[in-house]
């Protein structure tokens, strides 16, 4: 069996078949409703107040809301006045976080972004990645959301051979080895498991 396909370890059982949900932090529920709902136009499909975190036990009411994406995953937020502060809703740059939605062709794209920019919400782009293209915009929360669309070249780039993908990694950390343990030291690249 080859380790490094996906289709082979899902089937295997070794890794995950999907995105249940991701969740984010929000300055407002009824803000984000608006942005993800009425903007973008993913049904809000789920929303639930628990007065109590689960897992924890810590007593920290919140709200808890889901947003039905079309392959029936979903993206989720948290409103949580009480922990909340400003600095959780700063714009952040990409490196650091971004959401990604896929559209289903660059017609949709573009009619997307017409619709998300007469709704006064700015949306750059296209931007052509070769692999994908995409437009950008900012959510309330300073969150940065991408909706992309593949290219003709998709396949090809996202399936290239794991010893061709291995190389370019190895690669890449060979270079940048000495940089990254002057700034967070050797025990810190080094870590693999929690100690």
């Amino acid at each position: 069996m080859n380790q490094g396909s996906g289709g082979d370890a899902a089937a295997a059982g070794r890794t995950a078949i999907g995105i249940n949900h991701v969740a984010y932090r929000c300055r407002d529920a009824e803000q984000t409703r608006w942005f993800y709902e009425d903007v973008l136009g993913l049904p809000l499909s789920h929303a639930f107040v628990s007065e109590v975190v689960p897992g924890l036990g810590d007593r920290v009411p919140f709200m808890h809301l889901f947003f039905r994406l079309g392959n029936g995953e979903y993206v989720a937020f948290f409103d949580q006045p009480g922990t909340a502060r400003p600095e959780h809703f700063a714009r952040a740059h990409s490196f650091d976080r971004h959401l990604a939605l896929e559209v289903a062709d660059e017609a949709t794209l573009l009619a997307c972004q017409r619709r998300i920019n007469s709704m006064g919400v700015s949306c750059l782009g296209p931007v052509d990645h070769d692999f994908v293209k995409s437009v950008y915009m900012y959510d309330p929360n300073g969150l940065q959301v991408e909706l992309t669309c593949r290219t003709q070249s998709f396949d090809a780039t996202m399936n290239q051979p794991r010893e061709a993908v291995a190389s370019v990694l190895g690669d890449w950390v060979r270079d940048t080895r000495a940089a990254k343990v002057a700034t967070f030291g050797e025990q810190a690249i080094d870590q693999r498991a929690r100690r």
